[in-house]
């Protein structure tokens, strides 16, 4: 079944990746800031980017084309030259039938990238008003499921947070206070079953 076509300016659910070369170029580390950011901050220029990322506007510059490239990223509408604006393709990213070198190195660098938010988080927590340290959640659970029942589940934590869906392309749905929130998505089959916390 065929996504809708989103209205203009509004990213679609997802953009898939199973070339080789298109999930290469999206493991490299700045790439995957930048698609994050534009998904949240965007659209933005080259300029803000390098901004947001303390590269530099040629580096950003360079990293936004190669991503349009695959179709991670696109021109937005205004500017032009290196101050013409880019938007995100796509609220999501996905490559789960991919299955190459190329897509077990993605998924390692989409790891350790969220390996590095958590950290960050964990270390910046304090600064947080404690509404907000008391809803964080940071833990884990064992469960027993067949693969059918995993896959269940995950369709169902994801209809869930796509009720949430439609405040990421229009901020008059945000309630006062709304602030963006990471939610990862993680499930795997624990070979050692022991948990981690």
């Amino acid at each position: 079944m065929s996504e809708p076509t989103p209205k203009a300016g509004t990213p679609r659910r997802s953009v898939h990746l199973a070339d080789p070369r298109a999930l290469r170029a999206y493991a490299h580390p700045t790439r995957m800031k930048l698609v994050g950011l534009l998904r949240v901050e965007g659209p933005f220029t080259a300029t803000r980017a390098a901004e947001l990322t303390g590269e530099s506007v040629a580096s950003c510059s360079y990293h936004l084309r190669i991503l349009a490239k695959y179709g991670l990223v696109e021109e937005a509408e205004g500017g032009q030259g290196r101050e013409k604006p880019w938007r995100a393709t796509a609220r999501y990213t996905e490559w789960r039938d991919a299955d190459s070198d190329a897509a077990e190195a993605l998924s390692t660098a989409v790891a350790e990238r969220f390996f590095e938010q958590m950290t960050h988080a964990v270390e910046t927590r304090r600064q947080l008003p404690r509404e907000w340290r008391e809803a964080e959640q940071f833990g884990d659970d064992i469960v027993y499921l067949t693969a059918a029942e995993l896959t269940e589940l995950r369709e169902r934590f994801s209809a869930l947070l796509d009720s949430y869906g439609e405040r990421a392309d229009d901020p008059s749905r945000r309630p006062e206070g709304a602030e963006p929130v990471t939610v990862l998505r993680v499930a795997f089959r624990n070979r050692r079953g022991e948990a981690s916390s």
